[in-house]
C-alpha cells in the first residue's frame, strides 16, 4: 500500500480466506511512503480497502460493507456489524488478477477514485 498524500493514513482491509470473510485494521501509513501490509503471496482475487485521512478528513470507501472498529482489530465475519459491537465501513474493492503481489496507491487527487 502506497500514500502518495502529504497525510497520515489509517488503512482497513477485508478479503476472505479459508475459513470465510475477515477484516484486518488499523496500518498507520506515513505521508508519502509505501508499507507492505499482508506478507507473502495473497491468498484471495479480490481484496477490499478502507481507509480514513487522519490529517484532512475524508476517507477512501466503497459499496462493500465489512465491519470495522476505532482501535486495532481482526474481525472474523462480515454480517450483523452493529449487533456485534462494531461499525459498518464501505470497502471499496481491489481486482488483483490473482497476480502474487499488489500494490494500491491511495492519492488525494480531488474527483478521482482510488486506483491499484
Amino acid at each position: 500500500m502506497c500514500n502518495t498524500t502529504g497525510s497520515r493514513i489509517g488503512v482497513a482491509l477485508g478479503y476472505r480466506d479459508a475459513q470465510g470473510w475477515v477484516t484486518e485494521g488499523w496500518w498507520n501509513l506515513a505521508p508519502r511512503a509505501c508499507e507492505t501490509l499482508l506478507r507473502g503471496t495473497l491468498a484471495a482475487r479480490f481484496y477490499y480497502v478502507h481507509a480514513i485521512d487522519y490529517d484532512k478528513g475524508g476517507e477512501w470507501t466503497g459499496k462493500s460493507v465489512m465491519c470495522t472498529r476505532n482501535k486495532e482489530f481482526t474481525i472474523r465475519g462480515i454480517e450483523d456489524c452493529l449487533a456485534r459491537g462494531y461499525e459498518r465501513s464501505g470497502f471499496f474493492e481491489v481486482d488483483t488478477g490473482e497476480q502474487k503481489g499488489w500494490t494500491i496507491q491511495l492519492t488525494d487527487t480531488a474527483g478521482a477514485a482510488p486506483r491499484p
